[in-house]
C-alpha cells in the first residue's frame, strides 16, 4: 500500500496494492495490520457504510463533534467522486484549509479522513457507490455540518456542466464561521 499525505498532512491519499489481468483484479480493500504499518496509525474502525449517489449529488460537509468524533476511510466501488475533507479544529493552524482528490472505482485510491474534518464529496459519474468505516457509531447529537460552497473555505469543486443537487439539511448547513466546530 502507497501512501500519500495530501496538502493537509493528517488526510492520507491510500493506494493499495492491486493485481489485475484478463479476469479482473483482487485487492485487500483493509487490512488493519497493513493500514497501521503503512500509516503508523492504532484505529479501530465500528461501523460501515454504503451510499449510492446520482450526477452532480453532492453530499457533506459532515463532521461528528467530540465525544464521539468520526475517522473515515472512504471509497468508491463504482463511478467517480471529487472528495474533500477541511480542517474543522479551531486550534489547527490549518483551520478552513481543504483538501481534494479524485477517487474512483478504476482507481481503487482510498482517502484517510481523521476526526476534526468534516468531509464531503460530488458524484461526477452518472452514479457512484461510495463506502466509508468510520471510528465511531453516527450519533445525532454531535452531528456538524458547513456549507459546501462557503467562500470563506474556497473549495474549487469540479461543477463544470453538472447540477448540483443537495439535500435541504445540505443545502441550509451554516459556514465555517457559524458552525460549531471542534476546538
Amino acid at each position: 500500500m502507497q501512501v500519500t499525505p495530501t496538502d493537509l498532512p493528517e488526510v492520507l491519499l491510500l493506494e493499495p496494492r492491486v493485481f489485475g489481468d484478463e479476469r479482473g483484479f483482487f485487492m485487500e480493500s483493509y487490512n488493519q495490520q497493513a493500514f497501521r504499518q503503512a500509516t503508523g496509525l492504532d484505529v479501530d474502525f465500528v461501523q460501515d457504510n454504503h451510499s449510492r449517489s446520482a450526477r452532480g449529488v453532492l453530499r457533506g460537509l459532515h463532521f461528528q463533534r467530540p465525544p464521539r468524533a468520526q475517522g473515515k476511510l472512504v471509497r468508491v466501488t463504482a463511478g467517480r467522486v471529487f472528495d474533500v475533507a477541511v480542517d474543522v479544529r479551531r486550534s489547527s493552524p490549518r483551520f478552513g484549509r481543504w483538501t481534494g482528490v479524485e477517487l474512483a472505482a478504476g482507481n481503487h485510491r482510498q482517502l484517510w479522513i481523521p476526526p476534526g474534518f468534516a468531509h464531503g464529496f460530488l458524484v461526477l459519474s452518472d452514479s457512484a457507490d461510495f463506502l466509508y468505516k468510520t471510528t465511531d457509531y453516527y450519533s445525532p447529537p454531535d452531528e456538524g455540518s458547513v456549507l459546501w460552497s462557503d467562500p470563506a473555505i474556497g473549495i474549487e469543486w469540479p461543477t463544470t456542466g453538472i447540477d448540483i443537487v443537495l439535500s435541504a439539511k445540505d443545502a441550509a448547513a451554516p459556514s465555517l464561521a457559524e458552525a460549531q466546530v471542534l476546538p
